[in-house]
C-alpha cells in the first residue's frame, strides 16, 4: 500500500507537459479541480474525461503508474460513494432495507462523487509526476508573489510546501524500512480486527516519529549552515518565463474550462440534464 501513493514523486520523462512552465501546470490543475466541481451531468464529465485523456497521453507517464495513487484513498472512495449511494433523497425510490435505501438521485450523485474523486487525484498527480520539487517551489512562489504587498512570507509559504512534497517518499520508505524490521521480529499488521490493527501500529509509529523529527532537525541545522536566511534577496539560478508552448497551453485549458461552464449554463437554463 505504501509502494502505491505516488503524491510528491517525480516521473522523468521527455514530453510536453514535463517542458511546460509550473506556474501553467499549477495553474492548469487548479482550474481542473475547479472544472469538476462545475460540471454537471455526463455531457460535462465527457469533456472532463477527454481532457484528462489527453493530459495522460501528453505527459508520456505510464497510466498504470498515475493510478496506483487510486489504490491509497480507496477506503476514502468507498465511503463517500456509500454515504451517497444509502443516504442520499430522491424521487424514485429503487431498493429498501430497513431505514437504509438507493434511490435514483443517490446512484447519480455517488457515481459523479467516485468521478470527481477519480478525476482529483488523477489530475494532482499528473501535476506532481510531471514536475520536480523545485520547479514547483518556484512556480508557486511565483504565482503568490503579488502578496508580498500585504507583508505574506510567500518564500516560506512555498519552501515549507516543497520540504513536505520531498518528505513524503522518504518518510515512506523510512516506513517501509521499519515495517520489515518489525516483521522480522514477529509483528503482525494484516491480521485481526480494525482496533488489533491499529495497535499493532504503535510499534511502527512510534520510531517513524522519532526518525521525521530527526531528519527535520538535520535539515535545519543544514540550512542554517549554509546560511539560509529566508527569501530576501535571493535570486534563482533559471528563472522562469513564458514560451510558446506555455501560451499554448493556457489558452487550451481556458477554452475547456469556458466549455465546461457553458454546458452547465445551458443545461441549467434550458433544463436540460443528461442523467
Amino acid at each position: 500500500m505504501l509502494r502505491d501513493i505516488t503524491l510528491g514523486q517525480y516521473y522523468p520523462a521527455k514530453s510536453i507537459i514535463h517542458q511546460l512552465d509550473p506556474r501553467v501546470k499549477l495553474v492548469t490543475t487548479m482550474i481542473f479541480i475547479i472544472s469538476l466541481f462545475v460540471a454537471k451531468g455526463i455531457t460535462g464529465y465527457a469533456v472532463a474525461t477527454l481532457f484528462l485523456v489527453m493530459a495522460v497521453r501528453m505527459s508520456r507517464v505510464p497510466f498504470k503508474y498515475i493510478t496506483k495513487g487510486l489504490k491509497a484513498v480507496f477506503m476514502i472512495l468507498m465511503i463517500t460513494v456509500v454515504f451517497n449511494l444509502f443516504l442520499m433523497d430522491g424521487e424514485i425510490e429503487l431498493w429498501r432495507f430497513g431505514f437504509l435505501r438507493i434511490t435514483d438521485k443517490g446512484v447519480r450523485t455517488a457515481g459523479f462523487m467516485a468521478l470527481r474523486l477519480i478525476y482529483l487525484i488523477i489530475g494532482s498527480s499528473i501535476m506532481t509526476l510531471t514536475t520536480t520539487p523545485n520547479d514547483l517551489t518556484d512556480g508557486l512562489e511565483r504565482l503568490l508573489s503579488p502578496l508580498k504587498r500585504i507583508h505574506v512570507p510567500v518564500h516560506e509559504i512555498a519552501m515549507m510546501m516543497s520540504i513536505a512534497l520531498r518528505f513524503i517518499p522518504i518518510l515512506l520508505e523510512e516506513t517501509d524500512k521499519i515495517m520489515k524490521a518489525q516483521m522480522a521480529r514477529g509483528a503482525d499488521f494484516e491480521s485481526g480486527n480494525l482496533i488489533r490493527k491499529a495497535r499493532a501500529m504503535v510499534p511502527l509509529l512510534v520510531p517513524l516519529f522519532i526518525s521525521a523529527f530527526r531528519r527535520a532537525n538535520d535539515l535545519a541545522m543544514a540550512m542554517e549552515a549554509r546560511c539560509y536566511h529566508g527569501g530576501e534577496g535571493r535570486t534563482k539560478m533559471k528563472p522562469l518565463h513564458y514560451e510558446s508552448r506555455d501560451k499554448t497551453a493556457y489558452a487550451v485549458v481556458w477554452g475547456y474550462f469556458l466549455l465546461v461552464t457553458a454546458i452547465t449554463w445551458f443545461q441549467r437554463q434550458y433544463g436540460v440534464m443528461l442523467l
